[in-house]
């Protein structure tokens, strides 16, 4: 019933772990694969070891987190061992990657491409650092650029850029990266946001700005998906703000393929993958649907 193809990759149902929820450690994201997610992302892995912002850097809002973590990363050199123990994984692994410059891109996905992960996704779209991926998300050029170089040195492993919201020409970078040889896209990253404590009159987060996710950016999630479906030939990884069954099938029927689930984890916890296929199962059933794949994009009809 809930069976899904995702660029030749046979998922037992459309939940996706999202990057940077689980971080990379085996032991947490094998509790996402033993509580139903049909594939699992790493957290984003950079070029140098990197520690992220200083607290606070995340916080909990009326409806949902904002974060500037900051991209932490022990560098793509250090993470043989966690390789080892992700590839005896029953689902797919994708690969999440980050750089400061298009040629950064490139020797973490050469070094990435040799543990032979299900799908390298580029994070070129995190706007909680100063260096590092917004700035490849907004400019359909650069994100080309990106795509096309990466693909150079991932022979058949399929690469599938994370776009960013916070550009208003979602459409055309999408479109850039498929034409330079994109399989899939993944799209919402999270929405650029900022609280300001009024007391202290100043920011709260230590990097003042982040990245707000969470059940309040699903309308703009859904609008994405929406948009993109209609310009793309290639699949596309829907998330932000799913937490229950219907929402995911909100995000199919705009056009996703699969569903990403990150914040989500927060509030219904890993459970939530189990949670959420059994809604969407319940749904299904209620409304006479017999394969997942029927709803794909049923909204554009």
């Amino acid at each position: 019933m809930l069976k899904t193809d995702f660029l030749g990759l046979k998922l037992k149902n459309p939940t996706v772990l999202a990057s940077g929820i689980m971080g990379m450690n085996e032991n947490s994201l094998q509790r996402c694969v033993d509580a139903g997610a049909g594939m699992v992302t790493t957290k984003s892995i950079g070029p140098e070891y990197r520690t992220g912002h200083k607290n606070p850097s995340v916080i909990e809002l009326e409806h949902g987190f904002l974060n500037a973590v900051g991209l932490p990363t022990p560098g793509y050199k250090e993470t043989n061992e966690e390789w080892k123990e992700l590839k005896k994984f029953s689902v797919p692994v994708i690969a999440s990657i980050y750089g400061g410059t298009i040629n950064e891109f490139v020797k973490v996905a050469e070094f990435i491409t040799e543990k032979k992960p299900a799908i390298i996704e580029l994070n070129i779209s995190c706007p909680n650092s100063d260096k590092h991926g917004m700035l490849f998300g907004t400019e359909p050029k650069i994100a080309g650029e990106v795509v096309a170089e990466v693909k150079k040195v991932t022979k058949k492993i399929p690469i599938m850029p994370k776009l960013t919201p916070n550009t208003h020409l979602l459409k055309q970078v999408a479109k850039e990266c498929e034409a330079q040889g994109a399989n899939a896209i993944s799209a919402i990253n999270t929405v650029a946001g900022m609280k300001i404590n009024i007391e202290a009159r100043k920011p709260i987060l230590s990097f003042k700005k982040g990245g707000y996710s969470g059940p309040a950016i699903k309308p703009i999630a859904v609008k994405a998906i929406y948009d993109l479906y209609e310009e793309l030939e290639i699949p596309i990884l829907g998330m932000g703000g799913v937490t229950t069954g219907k929402d995911a099938i909100e995000l199919i029927q705009a056009g996703a393929t699969t569903i990403g689930i990150g914040t989500g984890v927060y509030y219904r916890e890993v459970e939530i993958f189990e949670k959420v296929c059994n809604e969407i199962k319940q749904w299904m059933k209620q409304n006479k649907v017999k394969k997942i794949s029927e709803l794909i994009g049923v909204a554009h009809e």
